[in-house]
């Protein structure tokens, strides 16, 4: 423990009720002598979360110190539209699925802090990963005087049988299937799942079948084709096959829809923020398709100069989510603009879906640029004049031409 800061009176932690948050929990009880209070967000991650409320009281938690609640709709709707509305992606493939999580579990952790009168925030992160950055930022932006307790960058344990036998100790519930080293690591949402570690150190080695859990295998899906139709309406999606839903009832419907048809898988070598290269299996079925949806729509809604600016802000926004600055001023200036362009994104996009492909077949809109008058082969009746491109050419070349000349004398 720190001893050069004020005791710690209180303190919320991201709590999942698994094996490493309860040590966790137990932890911060022995070694800081705080009172605790967790918090347990349902971000669509499949499982059960209720259970976490008995280990919290069976931990000495108060009732009143224990927060558990269903976040998936803010989710969506606040954190992963907007993201989505970027075209987002990290390194050109990995749809962020667990970074953009992170933004929202500190800012109601922080909540939670202010309505409890707690003076201090802890997370189950590690010292190596990502997350570890992803919350502390958020922490910070929202909080500038919070005392974040990061128990991997402080604990002594050195092996995972040391914290079994902690766990032991304190009568911690132990599941028999986490009395050994796990094959691997899993964080899951409603947006994806991520595998990490053991079985998928070794990047040359394919992953096992058993890793995934979100998408059947491709070469299993149906032999036909499943079609449908996605609304959209200033950017975001709104309806499939014409019927309105929440964000994440859609959401709930796309991983569905692409679990069944093997879409979503991605096996990825990823360059962390704290500077290693890890190796991460990832399925997104309902993100991969709406990437590809949101895409279509935009290609014929969008101005070009509009759409190749967002293009070249993608990465970088992509950057910002990924290293935790979601709360950071850069990331709300692109933001704004982002979400200035979606202004005229709505229409219907038709797609079909086949052992693994998400193929877009179709696309209209009441605000479409796309016209058949001037990219028609047959008689465009005066919409364009063809002669015209021959100026346009020539001034476009005229660079070249001086430095063609250059080189020939």
């Amino acid at each position: 423990m720190n001893t050069t800061t004020p005791p710690i009176k209180k303190v919320v932690l991201a709590y999942s009720g698994g094996l490493d948050t309860s040590i966790i929990l137990k932890w911060l009880q022995t070694e800081y002598g705080a009172e605790v209070v967790t918090f347990t967000a349902d971000l669509g991650q499949g499982e059960e979360i209720e259970p976490a409320r008995a280990k919290a009281l069976a931990a000495g938690v108060k009732p009143e110190n224990i927060f558990i609640e269903d976040v998936r709709e803010e989710f969506v709707r606040d954190f992963v539209f907007p993201m989505f509305r970027a075209n987002t992606v990290y390194e050109g493939q990995y749809l962020l699925g667990t970074s953009i999580a992170r933004p929202l579990i500190a800012k109601r952790q922080i909540e939670i802090a202010r309505l409890t009168g707690a003076d201090a925030v802890s997370h189950g992160a590690t010292g190596k990963g990502n997350d570890q950055v992803r919350f502390e930022l958020g922490y910070y932006a929202l909080e500038p005087d919070i005392h974040v307790i990061a128990p991997w960058r402080e604990w002594d344990f050195k092996s995972r049988e040391a914290l079994l036998e902690f766990a032991e100790k304190h009568q911690i519930q132990i599941t028999k299937d986490k009395r050994g080293e796990a094959p691997f690591s899993v964080d899951a949402n409603l947006l994806h799942s991520s595998s990490e570690g053991k079985v998928l150190e070794d990047p040359a080695v394919e992953a096992p079948e058993f890793v995934h859990m979100r998408t059947i295998a491709p070469e299993d899906a149906p032999d036909k084709p499943t079609i449908f139709t996605m609304d959209f309406e200033k950017g975001d999606p709104v309806a499939i096959d014409g019927v309105k839903m929440s964000p994440a009832t859609l959401l709930t419907k796309l991983n569905q829809l692409g679990h069944d048809n093997g879409v979503g898988r991605l096996d990825l070598v990823e360059n962390r923020f704290v500077g290693m290269k890890s190796r991460g299996v990832y399925e997104t079925p309902g993100g991969t398709i709406l990437l590809q949806a949101h895409r279509a729509i935009e290609s014929i809604t969008l101005d070009r100069g509009a759409g190749h600016l967002k293009d070249e802000l993608m990465p970088r926004y992509a950057e910002l989510i990924y290293n935790g600055f979601w709360f950071a001023p850069e990331r709300e200036m692109l933001q704004a603009a982002i979400d200035k362009s979606q202004a005229n994104v709505s229409g219907t996009v038709t797609l079909k879906l086949y052992k693994g492909n998400v193929i877009v077949t179709g696309r209209a809109s009441p605000n479409s640029l796309y016209s058949a008058a001037h990219v028609t082969f047959e008689d465009d009746a005066g919409a364009y004049n063809q002669q015209d491109a021959e100026g346009f050419i020539r001034l476009n070349a005229l660079r070249l031409r001086l430095l063609g000349l250059a080189k020939k004398d």
